[in-house]
């Protein structure tokens, strides 16, 4: 009898023993995932905080209590505002410069200012100034009745030229010291003057007039050509209602892949087994319209250029909702050295 009421004792005892172990087991467990629960709160805890100052830095605003979702979802909104001032901003700037349509009108002071009709470039290079004085004899004015063609007609003439690969050498003081004397020249800074050149010249011009001068138009001329400025202007204003227009005298031509030829052009493989340029106008006087010149600005650095500024202008609209006019009285005739064009 004892005997049995011993083993009995000690395995109560042992019972007793395994439970308490069990719980202690339990308590640990659950001391640990005490600690891991608080590490992770706490963890939240200092994301939040962080989020929180962020948000407080970009408002300015005290203290809020918001869910880190929400933080998330108001600084994401606000980035998209940021983005769409932007875009509201560029499509102010493009209903200005005609991508979109837009008519102007008064802008409810009652005076509101006309628009500069076109900026023709006259280009030209160093050693021409017989050609220069020829054209300010023949139909360019100068002085005072510059600028009053400017006020009264809404034509801005002006000669282009870029400078000499020797910066500052003696061509480059000749025609600083002939610009002084007549103040008529666009003189672009940043293009050297090359034969070669001539597409970026060209391109750098349209940048910079359509930069410093709001036109309807804007105008590329050599500077053997002879133009009727008042036809030219009558002509113009007949398309005034074209805002995306290429005009000019149309017209197309062999690519030539011999190197020696005068005309070589070095990416004659891209113009196809014909080998012929597409439709573009002639390089003698051309116009595009604001839009357009708006759109060279933008785009200055993705638009390249090929062996001539003609086919390297018509090459950048194609594609586009770019209405081509075949314009004849621009297209020139033979008259002594040089051209006649625009309805004379």
């Amino acid at each position: 009898m004892h005997t049995r009421g011993g083993s009995s004792s000690r395995g109560q005892s042992g019972l007793g023993f395994g439970s308490r172990v069990s719980s202690l087991l339990l308590a640990m467990f659950a001391a640990m995932a005490t600690i891991y629960v608080a590490g992770r709160l706490w963890q939240d805890a200092e994301t939040r905080l962080h989020l929180v100052e962020e948000l407080d830095k970009r408002s300015e605003q005290g203290k809020s209590a918001v869910s880190v979702d929400d933080t998330l979802k108001i600084i994401a909104c606000r980035e998209q505002q940021k983005r769409l001032s932007a875009v509201e901003m560029e499509l102010a700037a493009a209903r200005q410069a005609g991508f979109v349509s837009n008519k102007l009108g008064d802008k409810g002071d009652g005076h509101s200012k006309k628009r500069i009709l076109v900026v023709i470039g006259i280009i030209t290079t160093f050693g021409r100034k017989k050609n220069r004085d020829a054209i300010r004899k023949a139909w360019m004015p100068t002085g005072a009745a510059l600028k009053k063609m400017e006020d009264e007609k809404g034509i801005v003439l002006r000669f282009v030229i870029g400078r000499s690969a020797n910066r500052g050498d003696s061509l480059d003081r000749e025609i600083d010291n002939e610009n002084r004397q007549t103040n008529d020249f666009i003189v672009l800074d940043g293009q050297v003057e090359a034969t070669e050149e001539q597409p970026k010249k060209s391109k750098l011009f349209f940048i910079h007039a359509v930069e410093t001068w709001d036109a309807e138009f804007y105008a590329k001329v050599n500077d053997d050509v002879y133009v009727n400025i008042d036809a030219l202007g009558a002509t113009l204003s007949t398309h005034l209602d074209k805002p995306r227009s290429y005009i000019g005298c149309m017209k197309s031509g062999e690519v030539f892949s011999e190197p020696t030829h005068k005309w070589y052009e070095p990416d004659w493989w891209k113009f196809g087994d014909a080998k012929s340029y597409f439709r573009h106008a002639s390089g003698e006087i051309y116009a595009i319209s604001r839009a357009l010149a708006q759109f060279i600005s933008i785009n200055r650095s993705l638009l390249r250029t090929y062996a001539h500024d003609d086919v390297s202008t018509g090459s950048w609209f194609i594609g586009l909702d770019v209405q081509h006019v075949d314009e004849s009285k621009f297209c020139c005739s033979s008259w002594a050295t040089g051209s006649i064009c625009a309805a004379v």
